[in-house]
């Protein structure tokens, strides 16, 4: 059985800026002491003694405690989930040593270029979200009363969203009069904030030792997709750097411009994200983002071959019937939707929206994005800037919907 626990509880209801990592702690401390357990090694000796899983993690907006056991134990970890969640017995002792594992952790993604560059495209795009070095600084001033009032706040019964996948028969009325037996305070559901969006000159943030170009850059609108949009978007991000066999990706590689090139989407509760990201050597990055632009062209014209569109669809099809064959991934593809924004696609009604995706829905939804004119590009090297000004005049579209 797969269980996921998740609140609005992430950094971005922290309660000032000064203590913006908080939530992060909130949830590194979330296996601690609590009513049962003195500390978190009795707590996780306990909890894994079957094998079963747990683990958590933080974003901008969640905080999730997720867990995985077998069949025969669920109710045993619901229950421990339950204590872990409803009776954390804060300590400074543990305190101390998980602000020092962050701090480890996240000075360790300093090194990883994407995740660099991530947060400073989102400032660029707007977004009220620190960089790396920004948070790493908040955690000094954050201490056990900014813990405990930060916990009080955000995690209430009715900021709590679950997704419990397994073998339900004959157990759900039992978990939910457990899960209406949690001592949580009522409270409340709080909004994602809303961020005034805008776009941005591209940017460099210069590493001597970074010989490539690795980059990041989106296209974002002011607000949420609907799910046929949702679905017409990922058709179009396959057809573009799906497979070895994409428009952009799978010539980028034939071409030998680049090992790899992803593209994505972001969906959320007040905007939506298209991006792109990639690493790439200097003496090829014109030639790569000259084909992006030359590629992305062609799909705001509405040049889309019936047959990527078909191959497209085949591939999501195949790829729905291979997904749920573990209650993490049926778990998982819930989350996706549920936790995000609030939807809930039920699982079978996929083939039904893949099956509706044409040529029109995708160039619709291509050119909205792109004439909504809020994009960025950021890039991690040791070039000089002016390159990266020329491969941002790449993602530039004139008259797009012609």
């Amino acid at each position: 059985m797969n269980m996921k626990f998740q609140f609005h509880a992430g950094m971005r209801y922290a309660k000032t800026p000064e203590v913006y990592e908080i939530a992060h702690v909130v949830e590194h401390l979330a296996f601690g002491a609590n009513s049962k357990f003195p500390d978190e090694q009795a707590f996780e000796a306990n909890f894994t003694k079957n094998g079963a899983y747990h683990n958590a993690w933080t974003s901008d907006f969640s905080v999730c405690y997720e867990s995985e056991c077998a069949d025969f134990e669920w109710d045993r970890i619901l229950d421990l989930q339950r204590i872990s969640i409803t009776s954390p017995r804060f300590n400074n002792e543990e305190l101390k040593s998980e602000k020092s594992n962050i701090r480890a952790e996240l000075t360790g993604y300093m090194n990883d270029y994407y995740r660099l560059l991530w947060p400073r495209l989102q400032q660029a795009l707007g977004e009220n979200v620190p960089v790396l070095s920004e948070r790493i600084k908040t955690l000094n001033n954050i201490e056990l009363k900014d813990i405990r009032e930060h916990y009080r706040r955000t995690h209430t019964a009715e900021n709590m969203r679950f997704i419990i996948a397994g073998n339900l028969r004959h157990r759900k009325h039992k978990i939910l009069r457990s899960l209406n037996d949690w001592t949580l305070k009522t409270g409340q559901r709080f909004e994602a904030p809303r961020d005034e969006l805008h776009t941005s000159s591209p940017i460099l943030i210069r590493r001597k030792d970074a010989n490539n170009i690795t980059f990041g850059f989106s296209w974002m609108l002011p607000r949420k997709l609907e799910t046929p949009e949702v679905y017409a978007i990922n058709c179009l991000n396959h057809i573009l750097t799906g497979t070895m066999n994409s428009r952009i990706f799978g010539q980028a590689r034939k071409k030998g411009l680049v090992y790899n090139i992803s593209s994505s989407l972001s969906n959320s509760w007040n905007n939506s994200s298209w991006d792109f990201d990639g690493e790439v050597t200097a003496e090829n990055a014109q030639n790569l983002f000259e084909l992006i632009h030359h590629e992305l062209e062609k799909i705001l014209h509405g040049k889309i071959r019936e047959q990527d569109l078909e191959a497209a669809k085949s591939y999501a099809t195949g790829r729905y019937q291979m997904g749920a064959q573990t209650v993490g991934q049926i778990s998982d593809y819930y989350a996706d939707g549920y936790f995000t924004n609030g939807v809930v696609k039920k699982y079978n009604s996929m083939p039904g929206y893949i099956h509706k995706i044409d040529a029109d829905a995708i160039v619709s939804i291509a050119r909205e994005f792109i004439e909504a004119n809020i994009h960025a590009l950021v890039a991690v090297s040791s070039i000089e800037k002016a390159l990266i000004n020329q491969l941002d005049n790449y993602l530039v579209f004139n008259e797009a919907s012609k």
